[in-house]
């Protein structure tokens, strides 16, 4: 199954969906524009049902196949939400709305299973229903989590679950994909560091907490370098100190960190979150201060399933000849909570030689379109085939 002649005749249709899409950004879940464009594109589609505010703004489409006999359901995701970033590619469908831009292609993901959708609803060509989730929120909202926690998985029955990610520096229209953990947990953290402030030119009268909160980002590092099992991967990065004075002669009361720390597995980050309690638990005290700990679990590791694996890469070869094995990402992904209620898997597609994701000069290739089109569309139509 090569890349399907109908997405070829599509393409124009698909690709204006998606620059219409990225000219109008929405984050997190103010998707309604958005939402508004998908549900009315499935209702025109024929789908056999539309549901709209699930997970607060998501959107699921049900298409039926010619036949339902095996009883099989399959789910295919996108993500529709935009980033806080403020475009500079100068396109001219860039932007409309100054800090947000589509800087992470969720408008080609969108629109490429709107295509898909299409095809699928036109042919019907497999033995099942097929249930495409248009989800609000993946870049830090959780999305995902919202929409199973109002019943999507057992509601329309899904059984499996796939999703897709466009990936820069991979070649335009081709595969990667890797079983079990992919992409990691992704914390945040915050700790406050108080001590007792004073004037500079008298640290003896005083507690001071941005010598603690130094000491502290050196500490935290030990975590990665002397706790965790170096064959283990894991990340733990201190972002911001914010002091609450920015006089240059007061040394202030009290100290803010801020961070994120990434793992690939459950032990390290148990390890993690627990080393970092002890470390702030001690260390200030020596000192004379203390620290408050506030670890934030976002989102879990994300993990692809042996077998929906291997099924991916199979149709992924089918659409372009090729499937490489992808690299471990420290990135987080919110499909994560969808593969924990149901087995699926998670696929990157080549972007080509284009800027990195979460860049101001970034931009979803419309290349990328018929090989993730037909990509969608086979597993539907491999997975359940017509007798």
């Amino acid at each position: 199954m090569p890349v399907k002649n109908r997405f070829a005749e599509l393409h124009d249709q698909i690709t204006a969906w998606r620059r219409d899409i990225h000219v109008h950004p929405e984050l997190l879940f103010d998707t309604h524009r958005t939402a508004e464009l998908v549900a009315d594109n499935l209702r025109a589609f024929g789908c056999d049902e539309v549901v709209t505010g699930l997970g607060r703004t998501g959107v699921v489409g049900v298409i039926k196949g010619r036949t339902t006999g095996s009883g099989k359901v399959v789910g295919l995701r996108a993500d529709m939400d935009a980033l806080p970033i403020h475009e500079t590619t100068g396109l001219d469908y860039a932007s409309q709305t100054p800090g947000k831009m589509h800087a992470c292609g969720h408008d080609g993901h969108t629109a490429m299973l709107l295509g898909a959708a299409q095809y699928l609803a036109e042919t019907r060509n497999f033995d099942g229903t097929c249930v495409v989730i248009f989800q609000p929120a993946e870049e830090g909202g959780g999305g995902g989590r919202e929409m199973c926690a109002d019943g999507l998985m057992d509601r329309f029955g899904i059984q499996e679950v796939y999703g897709m990610h466009n990936w820069p520096g991979v070649p335009t229209g081709t595969f990667a994909i890797r079983p079990g953990p992919f992409f990691a947990a992704t914390d945040k953290f915050e700790i406050t560091v108080t001590g007792r402030g004073g004037h500079a030119a008298k640290p003896h009268d005083t507690v001071d907490p941005v010598m603690i909160a130094s000491h502290l980002v050196l500490a935290l590092q030990s975590i990665v370098s002397r706790n965790a099992d170096p064959t283990e991967q894991a990340v733990l990065s201190v972002t911001a100190l914010k002091t609450s004075s920015d006089a240059f002669n007061v040394i202030p009361d009290r100290v803010e960190l801020i961070g994120t720390a990434r793992s690939l597995s459950a032990e390290i980050r148990d390890l993690i979150e627990t080393r970092m309690q002890a470390i702030c638990d001690s260390l200030p005290a020596g000192f004379g201060g203390q620290a408050v700990l506030n670890y934030e679990r976002n989102y879990p590791v994300m993990v692809n399933h042996e077998a929906q694996t291997a099924f991916a890469a199979e149709v992924a070869r089918s659409v372009s000849g090729q499937c490489a094995d992808a690299p471990l990402v420290m990135g987080g992904e919110d499909f994560a909570f969808m593969l924990e209620e149901r087995p699926g898997a998670y696929i990157l597609v080549g972007n080509g030689d284009t800027a990195m994701v979460h860049n101001p000069d970034y931009n979803f290739n419309d290349d990328a379109i018929p090989a993730g089109c037909s990509w969608w569309a086979g597993i539907v139509e491999q997975r359940m085939p017509l007798g």
